[in-house]
């Protein structure tokens, strides 16, 4: 595991990049709630991130969230991806639509200071997150949120390309199942650093 340099944390020009930490993936009453599709690791993110939020705030750093949505067509049904239906066959109309409840960052890490919508693993693939970080000053990531494996992983190596400092939260992070999410770090640590919350909070307190 890398170290950081504490003296080079400029809060101002950090973020905590939230991946999809959504109402219709955490929500019982959302789409992936309805469902039964959750893990106990996923639905405890929430209350072990805010801390770390609050502190960031608290320090003048960033707050962005990134927001999976099915974007919808005609008489509003939504394009999803052969491999996501085939996945998760239970996703229909007004599932992770733009604007919606379901679509919107839990209430628990509201609010975020920038949020962008996404279609694909990655927060970078055709959205407007590098400008948005870009315009904001923002050269360095923390980024959390679910699945690991997945949204997280590519967005991490998505923004590790673009030059960006890039942190993944071992434990603000979440898969399905704990070893997915374990192999899923060790393959990130190749790529970037990686450490706990708590080391995250230590980074903060000493600026």
């Amino acid at each position: 595991m890398m170290k950081h340099n504490a003296q080079k944390l400029n809060a101002e020009k950090t973020a905590i990049l939230i991946v999809d930490l959504q109402n219709d993936f955490l929500d019982p009453n959302g789409a992936y709630g309805k469902a039964g599709q959750t893990s106990p690791e996923i639905a405890a993110l929430p209350e072990k991130l805010l801390p770390l939020l609050n502190l960031v705030r608290k320090k003048g750093g960033w707050i962005v969230s990134t927001q999976f949505t099915l974007v919808p067509g005609k008489a509003g049904e939504p394009f999803i991806a052969f491999h996501l239906k085939k996945l998760r066959p239970f996703l229909k109309k007004g599932d992770f639509a733009p604007a919606s409840w379901g679509n919107s960052l839990v209430d628990k890490l509201q609010p975020a200071d920038i949020t962008v919508e996404k279609v694909a693993y990655s927060a970078f693939y055709q959205t407007r997150m590098e400008f948005a970080l870009s315009r904001a000053g923002i050269n360095t990531l923390f980024v959390c949120g679910i699945v690991t494996n997945g949204g997280v992983a590519s967005t991490v190596r998505d923004a590790h390309v673009r030059d960006f400092h890039t942190i993944t939260l071992e434990d603000g992070c979440a898969a399905f199942s704990p070893e997915t999410h374990h192999v899923a770090i060790k393959s990130l640590s190749t790529v970037g650093e990686v450490m706990s919350i708590a080391q995250a909070m230590k980074l903060f307190e000493a600026v």
